[in-house]
């Protein structure tokens, strides 16, 4: 029996590092742990491609959590049916589950679907919350940087959209998009 450990995160900006350390620490060899920097809401994924074709009958994947293999129930039920049918099982180190045994795998499909659950719930959280603040006048998106009276200025002196964007070091396409605005 040899341990396979498997990290996610869903974008680049986080880090991988406290489910890999969990993962040496349940004894997983640095080398047979794989990783992807995507979302859970598909099982294409390189990191997990990559540890479908390394596992072999009676091998053991470890992953820290339930909803770093997956968020969708459906596809989390066919990687589990696939490991399965491989003669592989998947342990969930924090939720204290396995997918040996009948009841195992129950819980983990269980488990599945009340983490979709919770996903879509969290989700219309957070638009019906964007909706409100945008009704009252909340607006999202990056500050402007750009001092755009200066680059009518520098139109209006006369001076070329290509001479502004070198002055400014904004785009030619931005200084266009500004002298428009202003008509």
């Amino acid at each position: 029996m040899r341990l396979f450990g498997y990290a996610r995160v869903s974008t680049n900006q986080q880090s991988l590092d406290i489910q890999i350390n969990a993962l040496k620490e349940a004894g997983v060899k640095g080398n047979r742990i794989f990783t992807d920097k995507a979302t859970g809401s598909h099982s294409q994924r390189d990191g997990l491609t990559l540890l479908r074709l390394k596992v072999e009958e009676g091998d053991v994947i470890l992953v820290k959590k339930l909803d770093r293999l997956g968020r969708d129930t459906a596809d989390m039920i066919q990687l589990i049916k696939e490991f399965d049918a491989m003669g592989i099982y998947i342990r969930f180190l924090d939720d204290g589950i396995s997918t040996e045994g009948t009841m195992g795998k129950m819980i983990v499909t269980i488990l599945s679907a009340v983490a979709q659950a919770e996903r879509h719930r969290i989700l219309e959280r957070t638009n019906e919350g964007r909706v409100e603040a945008k009704i009252k006048g909340v607006k999202f998106g990056r500050k402007r940087t750009i001092d755009r009276k200066k680059i009518i200025d520098l139109h209006s002196a006369g001076i070329g959209a290509t001479e502004i964007a070198r002055k400014t070091g904004i785009g030619r396409s931005t200084v266009y998009k500004l002298i428009r605005e202003d008509k």
